[in-house]
């Protein structure tokens, strides 16, 4: 059986508060996008020599560090502690850019969960599901429906959210991710929390023209600085006619919403992983 986790963008990020275990409440809009890597799960045999229950194999994307510590390993693990799950070999193929604010890995680890729910029969239940993405990642809860949704907290608590979909249903998306990777604990250093004067949640109902000057990445300010060349990338899809341009998460992808499709993009950056797609 065979899934393809997608990628997402947020639609501003705002981080809005400490919090006493050290961790940041935030608000954000996840928007999936159809950026995808693809995972199948085949039973293993019983005579297999195997000493992991989760026998998994990476291709595509180069993933550094040990596999029973990737996140879908992680996924089955955590699930087959509650519930019966047979031996398997998985094979994630990655396409999804790491540490790019995509959340690949949390979609790998969600839709893992899917996929065993489903083989399996566990009947385990969308809310319930979440609660166990939950543990293996902030924004991970959100790729269990993959629908657009207003979170908070620190990303695990999810409301629906209705009109980004027709906002930017006939838009064109490109993603631009250059050969720079940026720590998530790094990008909080110098975050100084703050409510903005307007939610992400409202502003994503408005008229895209007016996202510019209003949807904000609190992160780009800390980012930019260490890496000025997300900004120079921000500025040039400005430049394009991107109506409006963002860094996704913390970092390093920035991307941009067209009326038409921005076809120069892929010549304008030859060294960078660039996806472009209509919504």
């Amino acid at each position: 059986m065979i899934t393809f986790p997608c990628a997402k963008i947020n639609l501003g990020l705002n981080i809005v508060a400490k919090r006493e275990d050290g961790f940041h409440d935030l608000e954000t809009v996840f928007y999936p996008v159809p950026l995808t890597d693809a995972l199948e799960v085949k039973l293993m045999d019983e005579h297999f020599p195997s000493e992991v229950a989760c026998d998994l194999k990476i291709t595509g994307n180069t993933i550094d560090g040990d596999e029973q510590q990737n996140l879908v390993c992680k996924a089955y693990n955590l699930l087959a502690r509650d519930f019966s799950i047979p031996r398997i070999h998985a094979h994630l193929y990655k396409r999804i850019p790491s540490q790019a604010g995509l959340g690949g890995g949390s979609s790998d680890a969600a839709f893992m969960i899917r996929l065993l729910d489903e083989r399996f029969r566990l009947n385990i239940g969308n809310a319930e599901m979440e609660r166990y993405a939950a543990q293996l990642g902030a924004d991970c809860a959100f790729f269990i429906t993959a629908e657009p949704s207003f979170a908070t907290g620190k990303g695990e608590i999810l409301a629906p959210v209705d009109t980004p979909q027709h906002n930017l249903n006939g838009y064109y998306l490109a993603i631009v991710k250059p050969q720079v990777a940026v720590s998530t604990a790094d990008a909080f250093k110098n975050i100084a929390p703050k409510r903005p004067l307007k939610c992400c949640r409202d502003i994503v109902r408005q008229p895209i023209g007016t996202w510019k000057e209003q949807l904000t990445n609190d992160f780009e300010q800390t980012v930019f600085a260490v890496y000025p060349q997300l900004a120079d990338i921000k500025r040039s899809l400005y430049a394009q006619g991107a109506l409006y341009a963002q860094m996704s998460g913390s970092g390093s992808s920035i991307f941009g919403l067209f009326n038409q499709a921005p076809n120069e993009i892929e010549k304008l950056f030859s060294d960078a992983f660039v996806f472009v797609t209509k919504l």
